[in-house]
This record gives structure tokens, C-alpha cells and sequence, in this order.
């Protein structure tokens, strides 16, 4: 793997050299942009406003733009002047309980490798010392233009940074809940628990990307000259009033029937939610009686009054 970045850590007093490398590569198709007519590519080039020419990468300069339209110009040798420790210096801040770092928080990953043999023994030892106290360590560094929070941990016997989003760039909860008064019965939280029950764990190195692999295939008919099926565009109808219940129990069915289990918990959040249906009885007699009419007409018969015979 190519290094992004050469600097080192400061542990205290320990100074520890390494390589930044990106953890994490992207598998996406990319598409390009191209002519309808004739089937040439197309291309982005920069142009300038006030000339309407073509500029060269060599011809540039980054400027940052003040409310007023000024713009400032900022130099890669004024960046570099910058009097910052961290510009090739993963600086460690703190160390804390892995748990106190949201993970809405986390980016981007980068695997942290010894740069020299000097380097292997202080390496190890603050990955023993995080492994030992199963904690991690809060650090920052600059990279590309910017200092940046991370998260220093250890992986497969590997130190692995992770940058964090600044607390002032995760943006607040509100108005994203749903709003008014929601009421969940007690049943279809059991429910809910039951389809999860059924759901199981799953490993995560088996999940795949489906929309690539059929990105994949599409590709390779058009290249054949023969294009698979379409499927028929589904109807949409107007909004329906939504049995919970009902469509939690078939959810978890169909989970049962795929995963070939069968949840108690599934059995008694079903009891729990479906209505009481009225039973036959068994008279003294052992004949059955339907409780329902003839309790009724039982009741109404001992409720009429009876008439007074005139005097």
C-alpha cells in the first residue's frame, strides 16, 4: 500500500515515526461522461471568467472568498508556515474508554505502519499499552489542508486511525423525529422483538453489494448484445391505513420459514396481539351450547318484566 503521509506519533515524550495509509478503497462502477451523437467523451476543463480560457493546473492558485467577494489568495508555502505541531505530528490528547466516541462521529480510516526498524519497538508498545487497557486514544492531525480529530485503536495487531468529525459539524436532532404523540402497544413491541429474534446474527464479511453485481451483469449483456428482461414497473396506489400488528406477524413468519426456527417469543407476542374469539362450551351434560346466543337470550328473558294482571 502507497503512503499518503509521513510524520510520527507523540506519545508523551515517545516519539514514534509512521506511514499513513488509506484502510478503505472504493468499489463503485464509475461512469463517464459521454457525447449521445457521436460517442466522444467528455470532459471537465477549467476556464476562467474574466478570459473565457482554458487555465492549467500549473496556473492556479487556491483562494478563499471573504461575504464581500474578496478573495484571498493562500499559497501551498503559506500553508506549510502554518505553526502547527500537527501538521506532520499525530499529537495524543487523551486517552478514553472506546465507548466514548459516537460513532455518527467517525470518517475516514488509515492503517498505521513503523516507518523503520527504530520505529518497531515504541510502536508496539503503545499498541500493547491500548490492547492492555482496551481503551483508545483521542489525537489530532493535518492532512490535506486541514487539521482533523481522530481516534488511534488497535486492530490486528495493527494501530488504525480513525478521523472524526469535529463536534460542531454533526448536526442536531431536532425536527427529525417524528412529531406528535406516537403510541406503540405493548404487543407489537413484542412483535418487533420476535422478528428480531428470528433474524439471528449474520456475518458481516458475507454481505455484498447487489446493486454492483448487477450493475455488473448489465454491463456484460449490453457488451453481448443481449439485454436481460426488464422488470415491470410497480403500481402505486394511494397511502393505506397500516395494520402493524398484522404485517409484523407475517414478517416474522416468512423469517421462520427462511431461517427454518421458530421463536417462543414469537408464539407469545402472537397471543398477546391477536383478539379473544368467543369458545364453544361444554354444558354438565357434555353437549356443547354456543355461548354467545344463548347467553343473550338467557339474559334478556330473565330481564323482561312481568305484567300485572289487572284487578
Amino acid at each position: 500500500m502507497r503512503s499518503i503521509w509521513n510524520g510520527s506519533i507523540a506519545f508523551g515524550l515517545v516519539s514514534i515515526p509512521v506511514k499513513l495509509m488509506s484502510a478503505t478503497e472504493n468499489h463503485s462502477v464509475s461512469f463517464r461522461q459521454i457525447h449521445t451523437e457521436d460517442g466522444g467523451r467528455v470532459r471537465y476543463r477549467k476556464v476562467c471568467e474574466l478570459e473565457d480560457e482554458e487555465v492549467q493546473a500549473a496556473d492556479t492558485v487556491r483562494g478563499y472568498e471573504m461575504a464581500d467577494g474578496t478573495v484571498v489568495t493562500v499559497t501551498d508555502e503559506d500553508l506549510a508556515a502554518l505553526p502547527l505541531r500537527t501538521t506532520k505530528t499525530i499529537e495524543v490528547v487523551a486517552v478514553l474508554p472506546a465507548d466514548r466516541i459516537d460513532p455518527l462521529q467517525m470518517d475516514t480510516a488509515y492503517y498505521l505502519a513503523a516507518n523503520g526498524t527504530d520505529a518497531g519497538k515504541p510502536y508496539v508498545l503503545l499498541r500493547e499499552a491500548l490492547k492492555r487497557t482496551g481503551s483508545i486514544a483521542l489525537t489530532k492531525f493535518a492532512l490535506r489542508g486541514r487539521e482533523r480529530l481522530a481516534m488511534l485503536r488497535v486492530v490486528d495487531d495493527v494501530l488504525l486511525l480513525h478521523s472524526l468529525l469535529w463536534p460542531d459539524e454533526i448536526r442536531s436532532t431536532e425536527h427529525v423525529a417524528p412529531e406528535g404523540r406516537v403510541t406503540i402497544k405493548d404487543a407489537e413491541l413484542d412483535l418487533a422483538d420476535a422478528l428480531m429474534d428470528t433474524l439471528g446474527e449474520i456475518d458481516p464479511d458475507t454481505m455484498h453489494d447487489d446493486y454492483r453485481a448487477a450493475l455488473d451483469e448489465l454491463i456484460a449483456a449490453k457488451l453481448s448484445g443481449e439485454l436481460p428482461p426488464r422488470p415491470a414497473p410497480e403500481k402505486t396506489e394511494g397511502a393505506e391505513v397500516i395494520d402493524l400488528a398484522a404485517i409484523l406477524e407475517q414478517s416474522v413468519r416468512a423469517a421462520e420459514e427462511k431461517s427454518g426456527k421458530r421463536s417462543g417469543h414469537a408464539r407469545t407476542a402472537k397471543k398477546k396481539a391477536a383478539p379473544k374469539k368467543t369458545a364453544s362450551k361444554k354444558s354438565a351434560s357434555g353437549k356443547k351450547t354456543a355461548s354467545g346466543k344463548t347467553a343473550a337470550k338467557k339474559t334478556a328473558k330473565k330481564a323482561t318484566p312481568r305484567k300485572r294482571a289487572s284487578a
